[in-house]
């Protein structure tokens, strides 16, 4: 019948940018991400602002950096595609500039390797006796994997024979 009000804790605007500027030493963010963040602490939006910008001039925010890692975190340990990885930093509202910069990460020796292994992996766990089926399994796996369409047919085409 009665409900207890809830008392959420309140901070200074001091304590929220220490806070999130640890939150942003553990890991490289995204602008979006550290916005979202700050929603939770319910500041009025020069706050907001104020806080922002002290963590970009401090450099705990940086959308470039940001971009950078994330491209080369997810190639080399989940084997993202290119274009997986771009629509991942689209979601993340990376610029188109950003994005670029950060495939630049990516070197296209090891992209190949790594397409060729992963579809090598792959086509030895695949119990499918029909080639036709083994293939479509493989590209749709490749496909989920963000890799682009002509690059998939090729090493299907070298791997499956």
């Amino acid at each position: 019948m009665f409900k207890p009000m809830i008392k959420k804790k309140s901070f200074t605007v001091d304590e929220i940018k220490r806070k999130l500027e640890n939150y942003c030493v553990y890991q490289d963010r995204s602008h979006k991400e550290v916005e979202q963040k700050m929603y939770e602490y319910n500041l009025i939006p020069e706050a907001k602002e104020m806080i922002l910008l002290s963590l970009m001039k401090d450099n705990f925010l940086n959308e470039e950096r940001f971009a950078k890692s994330f491209a080369r975190g997810k190639f080399r340990i989940k084997s993202w595609g290119k274009q997986r990885i771009v629509r991942e930093l689209k979601f993340r509202d990376i610029s188109a500039y950003n994005i670029k910069t950060a495939l630049k990460e990516i070197d296209e020796d090891e992209y190949l390797k790594t397409i060729y292994r992963i579809t090598e992996n792959r086509n030895e766990v695949i119990s499918e006796t029909d080639n036709y089926k083994r293939k479509k399994k493989l590209i749709d796996f490749l496909m989920r994997k963000g890799f682009e369409n002509e690059l998939i047919f090729k090493v299907v085409a070298e791997v499956v024979s």
